[in-house]
C-alpha cells in the first residue's frame, strides 16, 4: 500500500459515522450531524488534516453521498471539520452483515438473549451472512490499509469489527491497531454457542490487535475466558493474552458521561418547554416520579420494569395517585420482527396497566415512544427515581446521566447487570433484573429515601458517572496505544 503526504495519522473506524444524509426529492442532499460518546471522544483531536473517520453508508441518503465522493472524504462543511470516508459497501452485504449477524448474533450472544430450546440453529443461511460479515469487515481494513499513514494508531470500534484488526495487521503490520469493544463479552460456556471455527475467528481477528478495550473488568475477563477456553491463548501478567507469537495488551475504560454538554442542553428553552408538557401529564405536583428512558432492545428489559411498577402499585395501594412511571421506550431495530413484537408487548403493559389502576386524574404510566432528546432532558430533570434494569448491557448511559442533569437529587435504581453498576453500585439500589418482585420493592425503597440522602447520593453518582468523560475515554486509549 502506498503511502502518501496525506495519508492518515490517527483512524478511526466504526459502522456508523459522524454524520448521516438524507436524499431529497430534487437529488439534494440534506446532512445531520451526529452524536454520542465517539463523536465527543473525536472531537478531542480537533479537525486536523492528519485524523480520518472511516464509516459505513447506512441508508440511500448516504450512499449517494458516498458514491459522490468517490474514493474520497466526504464535505468537511457536512461533518463538522473532520475528515470522514464513508464506504458504500453494497446494501445486501451491509444487511447480511448487520442485521443478520452482528445484530442477530452477536448482539445476542454477548448480551445472552438466546431461548436456548429453539434458537439458535446455525445453517446454511448463518453462513451466507457470515460471508457477508466477512466482506464487510475486509472493506474496512482494506480502505483503512489505504488511507493510513506509516505507524498510523487505528482505533476500531465495536462488535461490527471484530475482524478488522486480524485483517488489517495482515495488510499493514507497521501500523498500531487498537479494537473497542461497547458491549459485555459473554462467558465461554455461552460464547461457545457459536460454531467453534466461528468462535477462534472471532478472537483470533481481535488478537490481531496491539490493544483491546472493554467498558469493565468483568468483560474485559470474560473476553480472556473465552481466548483461553477457545484458543488455548496465555495470560501474560496481569492485562496482556499471548497467542501465536503475538501479545496484545487488555484495557477497561469505562465511558463516562459529558458533564458539561448535559447540563447545558438539559436547560435550553425546548427542555425547559417539555418539563413544562411532562408536568402537566404528571398532573399534582407533589407526585412522585419513576423515569425510565430506553431504545425497545430486547436487554433493556423495559416490560419487566413494567411489571415491577404494576406489583409497586398492587403491593403498596399508598401509591395510588401519588406516583406516576414515566417511561419512554423508543423503538429499535424495527426491521427485525422480534422487536417489533416486543415495542408491541411495552405498549399493550403499559395500557393494561393504566386501565387496571388508573382513574380520571391520574395516568399511572406516561408512555412515549417518538425519541425526543430533549423531552428525555426533560425528565433526567424532574425524576425523583431512575429504573434502569437491563437484563445485560455494556455500560449504560441512562444510569450515568440522570444524576448528572436531576434538578433535586435522584434515587437510581440499578439492575447488577449493567456495565455502570461496576462504578455506580455503591449509591445505587441494586436489583437482579429477572427478579419481578425484589425490583417492586427497590422501587418502593427509593420513593421513600429521604430527599437529603437522595440529594447525597445523587452527587456522589454524578461524580462517578463523569470520572471518564468521552474526550478523556478517546485520549487515554489513544495514549496507551501510543498515540
Amino acid at each position: 500500500m502506498a503511502v502518501t503526504a496525506d495519508s492518515a495519522r490517527i483512524l478511526v473506524a466504526s459502522n456508523r459515522g459522524p454524520v448521516s444524509y438524507a436524499l431529497l426529492p430534487d437529488g439534494e442532499l440534506e446532512a445531520k450531524r451526529g452524536g454520542g460518546g465517539l463523536v465527543s471522544g473525536l472531537s478531542a483531536i480537533g479537525a486536523d488534516a492528519s485524523t480520518l473517520w472511516v464509516c459505513a453508508a447506512l441508508g440511500d441518503g448516504d450512499r449517494e453521498a458516498a458514491r459522490r465522493a468517490g474514493t474520497g472524504t466526504l464535505e468537511t462543511e457536512d461533518t463538522g471539520g473532520q475528515r470522514v470516508r464513508m464506504l458504500d459497501i453494497p446494501a445486501d452485504t451491509h444487511a447480511a452483515a448487520y442485521n443478520g449477524i452482528a445484530n442477530s448474533v452477536l448482539w445476542f450472544v454477548h448480551h445472552m438473549l438466546y431461548q436456548t430450546p429453539v434458537e439458535p440453529a446455525f445453517g446454511p443461511e448463518f453462513r451466507e451472512e457470515w460471508a457477508a460479515y466477512e466482506a464487510y469487515n475486509r472493506a474496512f481494513a482494506q480502505a483503512l490499509a489505504a488511507e493510513a499513514g506509516e505507524g498510523a494508531a487505528v482505533l476500531v470500534q465495536d462488535y461490527h469489527l471484530a475482524l478488522v484488526p486480524g485483517m488489517l495487521r495482515v495488510l499493514r503490520p507497521d501500523l498500531r491497531i487498537a479494537h473497542f469493544t461497547h458491549t459485555p463479552w459473554a462467558p465461554p460456556d455461552y460464547f461457545r454457542l457459536l460454531p467453534d471455527d466461528i468462535a477462534a475467528q472471532l478472537l483470533t481477528g481481535l488478537l490481531g490487535a496491539d490493544r483491546l478495550g472493554f467498558l469493565t473488568r468483568r468483560w474485559a475477563g470474560a473476553f480472556a475466558d473465552c481466548a483461553q477456553a477457545v484458543l488455548g491463548a496465555e495470560r501474560a501478567g496481569a492485562s496482556e493474552l499471548a497467542y501465536d507469537g503475538r501479545r496484545t495488551a487488555v484495557g477497561v475504560y469505562g465511558l463516562g458521561a459529558d458533564a458539561e454538554f448535559l447540563r447545558e442542553r438539559a436547560h435550553r428553552t425546548d427542555v425547559d418547554d417539555r418539563l413544562v408538557a411532562l408536568r402537566e401529564q404528571i398532573g399534582e405536583p407533589d407526585r412522585k416520579t419513576i423515569v425510565r428512558v430506553d431504545r425497545t432492545e430486547l436487554s433493556k428489559n423495559i416490560v419487566r420494569g413494567l411489571l415491577a411498577y404494576r406489583q409497586l402499585l398492587l403491593d403498596h395501594p399508598e401509591w395510588a395517585g401519588r406516583v406516576v412511571h414515566i417511561a419512554f421506550a423508543y423503538p429499535s431495530r424495527q426491521d427485525l420482527a422480534v422487536y417489533r413484537e416486543y415495542t408491541a408487548s411495552v405498549q399493550a403493559l403499559a395500557d393494561e396497566i393504566n386501565e387496571q389502576f388508573g382513574t380520571v386524574g391520574w395516568t399511572p404510566v406516561v408512555l412515549h415512544v417518538e425519541d425526543d432528546f430533549a423531552r428525555s432532558l426533560a425528565a433526567y430533570r424532574l425524576a425523583d427515581v431512575a429504573l434502569v434494569n437491563p437484563i445485560r448491557d455494556g455500560m449504560n448511559l441512562v444510569a450515568k446521566e440522570v444524576p448528572v442533569v436531576s434538578d433535586a437529587g435522584v434515587a437510581l435504581v440499578l439492575s447488577r447487570e449493567a456495565g455502570a453498576y461496576e462504578e455506580l453500585g455503591e449509591d445505587a439500589l441494586p436489583v437482579n433484573p429477572y427478579d419481578v418482585s425484589a425490583t417492586a420493592r427497590a422501587l418502593h425503597d427509593a420513593l421513600m429515601m429521604p430527599p437529603s440522602e437522595r440529594a447525597e447520593r445523587s452527587k456522589r453518582l454524578a461524580a462517578a458517572a463523569t470520572a471518564l468523560p468521552p474526550q478523556r475515554w478517546f485520549l487515554d486509549q489513544l495514549e496507551a496505544l501510543g498515540g
